[in-house]
């Protein structure tokens, strides 16, 4: 019998196994070495490939000890930390499959996501809590009743981001939440310094588990590479598309307008293709994500949001469209092919410019990358159709900026028409009293952009007086406006 089934069968039979078969067999290898020193009770730290498993190798333990004390009502009995909103519902939906049989309730806290819906959902009692830092922060201190003093698992997966400084004080204060008597898996792709100082600080006497390198890559995976001049990168991705129309297709880039723009652009040469980012809300991040898992498009272009632990059905190549500048992102990227088993194929279109990258990329594999070779006069053919693609791709966003921007300004004013108060500076007022405060009406906004980038200039009626308000707003967060007063008779807006 494999080693792998071997550890599998451990576990009790209420736990069904099969209902996400696909982190079994070829992937099983960083399950059949972790699962054996969780359900002995030992922390776990384990360094395994993207795609290989991972998730399987801490939620059936899990699942076991639920199994085993059924008798025992265990409410929010494991919380899993993911980086993204993406992986966390992807564990959960990993877990349910897994203890289908056992009725396990599970409850999904990220951002993006109606609040109430989840209080909701933290109010049937789930035993497993699997969420992003910030929101699982937001209810503990926020929603009434909802408390993690009592948990026996805590799982960090993908560790190594999880420790950046965006997560970093939303971690720390999680860890003051819970109990210090619990058991600990720690699971990343990659090792780093963060993960080795918090395994040493979180962790008792853990196991050490390594079903990988330090950065590695599947052996399943065939990795190469074109060196393309910086003018001509459309023409090469073009180039590679051509050749793999049928293929489901992951498509990286370094910002969220790069998504937009290649999205448009590969639309109007007519491939299917969706963007997602992380400026987009949660619903169009799960709705390009949906349509991308259904087939409906074939091809997705994503920022490094969705480099972390997604397990996307079907892919089967990786273009990095730009090359990261953090050689690690990269092990990330590709691993969303060739996963648990299956070969994948990863191409990067590196420019004069990315050079440097690319070559740190290959010492941290510890390998070279193949080029590839392609006749100059095939790339040539392709620049007039793609120029025009682009063109058009580029006016249809700078209209919809335009439209964004016009529509957040009618917001703006039509907020400002509300009744603000105006307090007399003559007077030494608390904030608590009422007297020497005056109504006032918005009668005028005009553009104020000498004054300053996104300024305006606005009139206010007060006691039939009219006093002027240079107000300085930054257009990301309208509902904020910074307000600057450079009148000498009123000292503070507010708005009710």
């Amino acid at each position: 019998m494999a080693k792998e089934d071997a550890a599998v069968e451990k576990l009790a039979p209420g736990v069904d196994v099969r209902g996400a078969g696909h982190l079994q067999g070829a992937g099983g290898r960083i399950q059949a070495e972790a699962i054996p020193h969780a359900l002995q009770g030992k922390d776990l730290i384990a360094l395994a490939q993207t795609g290989s498993g991972k998730t399987g190798a801490f939620a059936l333990p899990i699942l076991q000890e639920l199994l085993d004390n059924r008798e025992v009502q265990h409410s929010f009995f494991a919380c899993v930390l993911s980086p993204t909103r993406e992986l966390a519902i992807q564990i959960a939906e990993q877990f349910e499959a897994l203890g289908s049989a056992i009725g396990l309730r599970c409850s999904v806290l990220v951002g993006g996501v109606d609040r109430m819906q989840q209080v909701l959902s933290i109010g049937k009692r789930p035993h497993i809590v699997v969420g992003t830092p910030g929101r699982l922060l937001d209810h503990l201190t926020d929603t009434k009743g909802f408390s993690l003093k009592k948990i026996k698992y805590l799982v960090l997966d993908e560790a190594d981001k999880l420790l950046n400084v965006e997560f970093e004080k939303a971690l720390d204060d999680i860890l003051k939440e819970i109990p210090k008597d619990r058991r600990t898996f720690l699971f990343s792709a990659t090792m780093t310094k963060k993960v080795n100082k918090l395994q040493r600080a979180c962790l008792r006497n853990p196991a050490k588990v390594e079903a990988a390198s330090k950065y590695s890559t599947v052996d399943s995976l065939k990795q190469e590479f074109y060196f393309v001049p910086a003018d001509y990168k459309d023409c090469y991705l073009l180039h590679v598309l051509s050749e793999r129309r049928e293929s489901m297709i992951m498509i990286f880039v370094r910002t969220c307008e790069s998504t937009r723009l290649l999205a448009l652009m590969l639309r109007n040469l007519g491939l299917k293709a969706m963007s997602i980012s992380g400026q987009m809300s949660q619903d169009k991040r799960l709705g390009a994500l949906n349509r991308f898992k259904a087939k409906d498009c074939n091809i997705l272009i994503c920022t490094d949001v969705a480099s972390r632990g997604l397990d996307i059905q079907g892919v089967n190549m990786v273009i990095n469209y730009d090359i990261p500048m953090n050689s690690k992102d990269y092990v990330h990227r590709v691993g969303r092919t060739a996963r648990a088993g299956r070969s994948g194929y990863a191409v990067s279109l590196v420019n004069q410019y990315e050079a440097q990258w690319f070559v740190q990329i290959e010492q941290l594999l510890g390998k070279k990358i193949d080029q590839c070779k392609v006749d100059p006069d095939e790339i040539m053919i392709l620049k007039e159709p793609i120029s025009d693609a682009k063109r058009i791709a580029l006016t249809k966003m700078k209209d919809s900026s335009g439209h964004k921007k016009r529509r957040r300004w009618e917001m703006m004013t039509k907020r400002w028409k509300t009744t603000p108060i105006l307090k007399d500076p003559s007077r030494n007022q608390t904030d608590d009293e009422n007297s020497g405060v005056w109504p006032a009406e918005l009668i005028r906004v005009y553009s104020s952009s000498s004054v300053g980038p996104f300024c305006a200039s606005l009139w206010f009626s007060v006691n039939h007086v009219e006093l002027r308000h240079f107000v300085s707003f930054p257009l990301v967060d309208a509902s904020r406006p910074i307000l600057s007063s450079q009148t000498m008779l009123c000292k503070e807006i507010s708005y009710i």
